[in-house]
């Protein structure tokens, strides 16, 4: 990722850090289930609880992503428990949609050509690692 994708990311991300987390996560989920229904069958969490989670992840990757190095270890456990619920490589594109997706419906103007870019370049960036992990599984 180039420097300015990484502030753009870190910028965009802070409008988000202000609203409730359990909102967020269930606007990306309601699209991910809404595109790939089969998905649901490896939640095992309570929406809210799922919606945390994700939403404290991309707190955490998004406050590293600078420093992608000590992120890598944390994405590579992640790939590694994404893998024991049933989450294939080909599963990181769909979810890869639905986050910009999220992103977008939450910036509404504030969503640029630019604005996907950068986002486009942290998720690749972060699902490269992981798929590389769930392959060597």
């Amino acid at each position: 990722m180039q420097e300015q994708q990484i502030e753009l990311v870190k910028k965009t991300w802070m409008v988000f850090q202000k609203i409730d987390p359990v909102l967020v996560g269930d606007v990306f989920y309601e699209k991910l289930f809404a595109d790939h229904p089969s998905f649901r069958k490896m939640f095992t969490n309570s929406r809210d609880i799922q919606s945390k989670k994700v939403i404290d992840m991309l707190d955490f990757i998004v406050s590293r992503i600078d420093t992608i190095e000590e992120l890598t270890k944390e994405l590579r456990n992640l790939a590694a428990r994404h893998t024991a619920y049933g989450v294939k490589p080909e599963y990181y594109r769909p979810v890869g949609i639905a986050l910009l997706w999220m992103l977008q419906q939450g910036l509404g103007s504030d969503w640029s050509k630019e604005t996907e870019d950068a986002w486009d370049a942290c998720y690749r960036t972060i699902s490269g690692i992981m798929i590389e992990e769930n392959k060597a599984i």
